[in-house]
């Protein structure tokens, strides 16, 4: 890839132009019918014009040298033999405007990328910044509580981290986990053994599994053992020792059923916890065990928390805007609650 080059004046917009040596990663790189790009110029707020293997930017020089790290980025990407999807250009466009905030957080590493987890398939990598404490957090600590809203990739990024484990032989099992309640319906009798009783509720840690392992790799180790999905309520009296534990969905566990799962935690084991504490199924009034948990144990050596926000999340960018819209509700219900409670205080 030939070196970009700019206007020479040191103010006003900018013109930069690149050129990509392979015509057919540069078709990759700018997306079908252009849609890469037109995610580049909506979110940086430049202007991008393709013509064969080159891209010319214009726009504020902040932002041409912004959406030129990003292009460097993915093409690099593409050379590497990588597919890249509109996620990844999210997760491109995130990491270049969120660097100067990394290397406040932390400037001793003088990191210069996200993190990410190595696995056979293929490497996973963080999107956000949240994403990329949360990776960081996983490899510190034994114990990890990752809270947040939906499609923020708390329990995926869990499943990956469980998986490179075991392909390093790190750990002799993964064992995932979450309680069997239903989210706010009634399912009724089911028909089957065990296993075809639990499935539904554990249905995203499969997709996850296929998701980040081969099939047949997944059913073998299924099979086997060495890896284990169980509902919540059979983890009581067990010592979880040489294992990845995931407990998930974990908002809509009770207190004594944390405590009951996080003693489970033995010699040469990782356990991580997630869930949403926004939404519970608990009967109403019940603690719920995960927002419980991380008011307890946060601070405790070993023990890491990441609580990702309505920005974080990497799936449709309308998921992350519905987020902000119910946070903004419950806000305001809170609001009037106190308003309400200070009146009769008053009174």
């Amino acid at each position: 890839m030939t070196p970009p080059w700019a206007s020479a004046e040191d103010e006003g917009p900018a013109h930069v132009v690149l050129a990509f040596d392979d015509n057919r990663l540069a078709t990759l790189l700018f997306g079908h019918y252009g849609r890469n790009l037109a995610v580049i110029e909506r979110k940086l707020g430049v202007k991008a014009d393709s013509r064969g293997n080159h891209v010319t930017l214009e726009g504020a020089r902040d932002a041409c040298e912004q959406a030129r790290a990003v292009l460097e980025h993915l093409y690099e990407a593409l050379r590497k033999g990588r597919d890249i999807s509109q996620g990844d250009v999210d997760g491109a466009i995130r990491e270049v405007t969120s660097q100067g905030s990394l290397f406040d957080f932390d400037p001793a590493e003088n990191r210069q990328s996200f993190d990410e987890i190595q696995l056979r398939r293929r490497p996973v990598r963080a999107r956000t910044a949240a994403q990329d404490a949360y990776i960081r957090a996983l490899k510190r600590h034994t114990l990890v509580f990752g809270s947040g809203p939906a499609g923020t990739g708390k329990t995926w990024l869990a499943v990956a981290y469980a998986v490179h484990l075991l392909e390093r032989r790190m750990v002799d099992r993964i064992i995932l986990s979450r309680p069997a309640v239903e989210a706010g319906e009634r399912l009724g009798f089911l028909p089957g053994d065990m296993k075809d009783k639990v499935d539904p509720y554990l249905r995203p840690i499969y997709d996850a599994l296929y998701d980040l392992m081969d099939r047949p790799f997944v059913e073998r180790a299924l099979q086997s053992g060495e890896i284990e999905i169980a509902p919540l309520a059979f983890m009581r009296g067990r010592t979880l020792s040489n294992a990845a534990v995931i407990l998930d969905e974990a908002q809509n566990a009770t207190s004594m059923q944390m405590k009951m799962f996080l003693t489970r935690l033995g010699e040469n084991s990782h356990m991580i916890v997630t869930g949403d504490a926004s939404q519970t199924d608990l009967p109403q009034g019940q603690i719920s065990g995960l927002a419980e948990a991380v008011r307890l144990l946060e601070g405790i050596e070993g023990v890491g928390v990441c609580v990702f926000k309505a920005e974080d999340v990497v799936r449709h960018e309308m998921v992350g805007r519905i987020v902000s819209a119910y946070e903004k509700l419950d806000a305001a219900k809170l609001e009037a609650a106190s308003a309400r409670l200070g009146g009769k205080v008053g009174a």
